[in-house]
């Protein structure tokens, strides 16, 4: 790549920060560093035209756990790591709708779903005994009593066929993850931030000065200090990383006429997850049935998991409903190894940082994991 002598002194010469990755968390961070200290030149470099990762290309909950998560969690979790880490999911939302506003990113909080099949008897039984103790942990963090309450009476008004039990979740809602984006972007930008996007950085070079940025497009960067926000792609740049990609699968409807989805719904331990917008259904999930294969960083759909997602659209979700797919794409999250739920927000080297493995929670923990990386940038510049 040829730069002109202006290109070279306007967007290169005297970064202070370069972050990689400019997804919900990348940004957040770039926000936060503007914030406290305005002076600094800040570059934001995203390999893809859009973020590559799953900020835009997730499916938008905003949510911070469901009852049957919140239990199994604690078979392997302390209660105080368990409840710190859904605390911590819900102040990230609180933020992300504090920066930028409800309208902007099209939040509703019509309530969030979890579905049991007959199949599933003892763990909802399960659930529903936990439910008072649960909802006493989720009071002192929302604010609010009852959180989680069942709504069986809705499974007819919904159109579920094979659904036995629903518990709902009162405080969880939605947004529009595009719109997010695009938002963040802009309130940046409007602060000086630097967003380049297809600029793949391929390595990270440090000495006592700052590090070196090598690129796929043979330009070298040079900054005080770096952030890699990448998530799940993060091991391509830091490969003692403790974080595996995991591939999202996701379509969505034509729109359909009089839809009695209203709200966002998780089924099947959650592995799928669905909800409307508007009036368009939009389906995503079937990771467990092919875990290793979906253990890649390569976007993609597959056969298996597709046709999975149409048959219970038809015979659960929509049954007797006709629907068109009208598209179909996915995403790549950043999770832990084993059990391991935490975030991975910590210094690599002396001006190298991360801040990834969101865990399939990055709307409601991203604003949040940005800012505490963008902290430990602060101690290095």
């Amino acid at each position: 790549m040829q730069l002109s002598f202006w290109e070279q002194e306007t967007y290169f010469k005297n970064i202070d920060v370069l972050i990689v990755g400019s997804g919900i968390v990348g940004l957040n961070a770039a926000l936060h560093l503007k914030k406290q200290q305005p002076q600094l030149k800040v570059l934001v470099a995203e390999r893809g035209l859009l973020p590559t990762g799953a900020s835009s290309k997730n499916a938008g909950f905003a949510c911070f756990g469901s009852p049957s998560e919140m239990l199994d969690d604690l078979q392997h979790h302390s209660e105080d790591e368990v409840f710190g880490l859904v605390e911590r999911r819900w102040k990230g939302l609180k933020r992300l709708r504090q920066n930028l506003g409800d309208t902007a990113i099209d939040y509703h909080r019509w309530g969030g779903y979890e579905l049991f099949e007959p199949q599933q008897q003892a763990l909802y039984q399960s659930c529903l005994e936990q439910l008072p103790y649960l909802n006493k942990q989720l009071q002192s963090i929302v604010g609010q009593a009852e959180v989680f309450q069942s709504a069986d009476e809705k499974i007819s008004q919904f159109g579920f066929k094979g659904v036995q039990h629903l518990l709902l979740s009162t405080a969880e809602g939605q947004i529009d993850t595009g719109k997010m984006i695009l938002a963040l972007t802009q309130k940046v930008q409007a602060m000086g931030v630097l967003v380049l996007n297809g600029l793949e950085m391929q390595s990270l070079e440090e000495d006592e000065q700052g590090i070196t940025a090598v690129t796929a497009q043979g330009l070298n960067l040079r900054a005080r200090a770096a952030l890699v926000a990448t998530n799940g792609f993060a091991q391509k740049l830091l490969p003692t990383l403790q974080v595996q990609p995991a591939r999202a699968q996701v379509l969505i409807t034509k729109p359909i006429e009089h839809l009695k989805l209203k709200g966002t719904f998780h089924y099947d331990r959650g592995y799928y997850y669905f909800r409307n917008i508007g009036n368009r259904v939009l389906f995503g999930g079937g990771r467990n049935l092919a875990i290793e294969t979906e253990t890649t960083t390569e976007l993609g759909l597959t056969e298996l998991i597709q046709e999975r997602l149409d048959n219970l659209l038809h015979e659960v979700i929509l049954p007797g409903t006709p629907f068109e797919v009208e598209h179909r794409w996915s995403g790549i999250m950043g999770m832990g190894v084993g059990n391991a739920k935490t975030t991975l927000v910590q210094r690599v080297s002396e001006r190298i940082s991360c801040a990834v493995r969101l865990g399939g929670m990055g709307i409601a923990i991203g604003s949040l994991v940005g800012e505490e990386g963008a902290e430990l940038v602060l101690q290095q510049v």
